[in-house]
């Protein structure tokens, strides 16, 4: 049976995956009475992206708590900018921008990220270009943890990230104010842990490390259910910005 006292989880997916990335977490959440949901990104650029997603939480009552994987922690970071009504952020394997910077500029801060042409390639379309994982690079740069076949599986149904992402800049970081949690992907070969621990450390997020690979909501849901409803603790403790 659902609380009415628990706030509602909002899960924002990453590029090269959809909603489906945060299942085992959804199941323990939902197991454990919270309102959780899993919206689609478009995963067409940053802008396009919040402004879809602030219409996804319009739907919501209450405080929220909202939680991002990878490209999904700079869209969670602009959305608590613009909404009052969330009490708490989550970072799982995440950028953490301050406003004015862009994902390729915090990626290639410290060494680690394997994305580059090697791992990836582009398919233009009429409004732009989509990036995808190689399938033969997706194990290892994304899904570390997973068995070879699983891998595969998933690079075969990966969904694509605009390249305009990576350079378009942030117009607003989360609020000071908000409690940050966030968790060190330390065999991350997307994002380098360097660069999610200097990030996470700036935004004064509470900060734990996961011996996991890049999709970490999927080889670890456990740990990152916890820290969500460890976050969601913190939200009867405090006041949402704005």
């Amino acid at each position: 049976m659902v609380q009415d006292t628990l706030p509602t989880v909002v899960l924002v997916h990453g590029a090269f995956e959809d909603g489906t990335a945060w299942s085992g977490v959804i199941s323990r959440l939902q197991g454990a009475g919270y309102r959780v949901m899993a919206p689609a990104v478009p995963l067409r650029g940053i802008g396009s992206d919040v402004a879809y997603l602030e219409n996804v939480l319009s739907t919501v009552q209450g405080p929220m708590v909202l939680a991002g994987h990878s490209y999904g922690g700079v869209l969670i970071s602009e959305l608590a900018a613009r909404n009052r009504r969330v009490a708490a952020l989550v970072y799982a394997a995440a950028f953490i921008p301050e406003k004015g910077e862009n994902i390729d500029g915090l990626n290639s801060q410290f060494p680690g990220s394997l994305i580059g042409p090697d791992t990836t390639y582009t398919v233009n379309y009429a409004g732009g270009s989509d990036l995808y994982v190689r399938p033969e690079a997706y194990r290892q740069l994304y899904a570390g943890d997973r068995q070879a076949s699983d891998a595969a599986v998933a690079a075969a149904a990966q969904r694509p990230l605009d390249t305009s992402a990576l350079t378009e800049r942030t117009t607003a970081q989360a609020p000071s104010n908000i409690p940050k949690f966030a968790m060190v992907a330390t065999r991350d070969k997307a994002v380098a842990p360097a660069a999610q621990q200097f990030q996470a450390e700036r935004a004064g997020a509470q900060i734990s490390h996961v011996c996991s690979a890049h999709d970490m909501p999927v080889s670890h849901p456990g740990v990152v259910a916890g820290v969500i409803e460890k976050a969601a603790l913190t939200t009867a403790l405090v006041s949402p910005s704005q």
